[in-house]
């Protein structure tokens, strides 16, 4: 799994398009989500911490669930 983290709004947006979960600054408060390299939605700062880890944590678990049925399947 990939993350981005960028407060700069010029070079965020670039990393973020190269990664699965991405929140780049913005200014006025609030930034941009980035799920799978693609703009999503926006977030303020202040809830951002708690949006990324959840968003982080889903990621981990549809991962471990693939890897667990890949596993399966051998």
């Amino acid at each position: 799994m990939s993350l981005s983290i960028i407060g700069c709004v010029v070079n965020g947006p670039g990393e973020a398009l190269m990664t699965d979960i991405g929140f780049t600054g913005g200014g006025a408060g609030s930034g941009m989500v980035y799920l799978a390299g693609k703009q999503d939605h926006k977030m303020s700062n202040d809830q951002m911490v708690d949006h990324i880890v959840g968003l982080v944590e889903e990621r981990a678990a549809k991962l471990d669930a693939e890897a667990a049925a890949a596993d399966a399947a051998e």
